[in-house]
């Protein structure tokens, strides 16, 4: 006779926060036997809320007890993070587990510790006092507001405003604070979407950089130029911010100190210069760029410029010193290569690209690709979904998360995931 299910919950504490939250955790696992002994399913449940006294602090417990009979009411977030297969090509990718469901969720990095990411998303997760397993509103958000998600505790919290658009989002060091790009000083409202004419473009809307705190408290604004001012990383010493920015008439590549001092200009060829990432060193800066040439090409891109849009078209992948010295191509295949990001040991780049099909008719499809800073030895690295994009390596090389379309249920649907790296 086959032996009864049995349930069993292992409490794994609470957590006390500095902004006087207390996230409680347990494990629970139903054990079923199989031929060769039991298969318990683990499921992790965990709770947030404003911090209480010493004396009622025994209530946490039977809130957390709930938590067993609340399974399946809280969709989209991580708690519910669903175990997905790797395609059998996908050699380096072990444990794919997928952190959000639903509507468009993109650009989703590590913190410094590796235990949080911040993401942008157009998932209406509605503010609150406090970080809570919560479940998005039936209709979505117009534009991407900013994200962070604690890969330990299974929690989300909104730290933009809620307002205007938000984009880029990046840690700080010590993950207290992070950085994001906002229209939010512009007006409260989604900024208007170029008309699709053709080739893709994007809108260089009005951005400006923004550190806030994790709770969304104690904003600072770190530009205040017209236009464009996105796409900003940190490097992993902790010291320097680059970002792309219109200021001086050309879609050029910045640096300055975290407090927004020192600012200096790293690129000045015509043409588009953006999404950067330091080296593990902080020493060099690998970034994407399309660089017209012919006068026709050059004349069209800065007449789409006079309109705030940009059509990258081709993309190659380049590469250069921290002060903007020793700058070199590491792709050129005619294709739209981009978000590029550095391997742990600072040899090679991740990359997204449509290399494989940037002739063919039909939708192309972009895909995770990696190769040396040299330009050499370069390998696919996912086969599943027709959009595969934003990796990011977490600080000490073991995982990798990136956004993909893979397994969706709607046409334009985009999910973060997070994988096991295997070298």
């Amino acid at each position: 006779m086959r032996p009864p299910l049995r349930l069993w919950r292992r409490w794994r504490g609470c957590s006390f926060f500095t902004d006087g939250i207390i996230s409680c955790c347990s494990t629970m696992a139903r054990s079923s036997f199989v031929a060769n002994g039991p298969s318990p399913a683990i499921v992790r449940r965990c709770v947030s809320m404003p911090a209480i006294s010493f004396g009622k602090c025994c209530m946490i417990g039977l809130v957390c007890l709930l938590l067993g009979e609340q399974q399946g009411q809280a969709e989209g977030l991580a708690s519910k993070a669903r175990v997905v297969p790797a395609h059998q090509s996908e050699r380096h990718l072990k444990n794919i587990r997928q952190l959000t469901v639903g509507r468009q969720n993109a650009e989703a990095y590590f913190s410094f510790n590796g235990n949080k990411l911040i993401f942008q998303s157009t998932n209406n997760w509605m503010k609150d006092t406090y970080a809570a397993m919560l479940k998005p509103a039936d209709a979505g958000l117009g534009c991407y507001q900013m994200y962070v998600m604690d890969l330990e505790s299974n929690t989300v919290r909104l730290v933009s405003t809620g307002t205007g658009a938000t984009t880029c989002g990046y840690f700080f060091p010590g993950d207290r604070r992070v950085l994001y790009s906002s229209t939010y000083a512009t007006g409260p409202n989604c900024p208007p979407k170029p008309k699709r004419e053709g080739a893709y473009r994007w809108a260089l809307d009005d951005y400006d950089l923004y550190a806030v705190r994790i709770d969304g408290q104690e904003m600072q604004r770190l530009t205040s130029s017209s236009g464009y001012d996105a796409e900003a990383t940190v490097s992993p010493d902790g010291k320097t911010i680059v970002w792309t920015s219109v200021k001086d008439g050309d879609l050029d590549l910045y640096a300055m100190n975290l407090d927004g001092s020192r600012v200096r200009r790293l690129t000045n060829e015509i043409g588009y210069d953006g999404g950067a990432f330091f080296s593990p060193d902080s020493k060099r800066i690998v970034y994407r760029a399309s660089h017209p040439t012919e006068q026709a090409e050059i004349e069209k891109y800065q007449d789409l410029l006079k309109q705030n849009l940009v059509e990258p078209g081709q993309l190659e992948l380049y590469v250069m010193n921290a002060d903007g010295s020793g700058k070199r191509q590491v792709t050129s295949n005619g294709a739209s290569n981009f978000s590029p990001f550095y391997f742990h040991d600072g040899k090679r780049i991740i990359f997204s690209s449509n290399v494989e099909t940037k002739g063919e008719g039909g939708r192309p499809s972009f895909h995770l690709y990696a190769i040396g800073e040299d330009g050499q030895g370069l390998e696919r690295l996912t086969f599943d979904g027709q959009f595969n994009s934003f990796p990011m390596f977490s600080p000490d090389g073991k995982r990798v998360v990136w956004v993909s379309d893979r397994g969706t249920k709607a046409p334009g649907e985009f999910n973060v995931f997070l994988a096991d790296w295997v070298p």
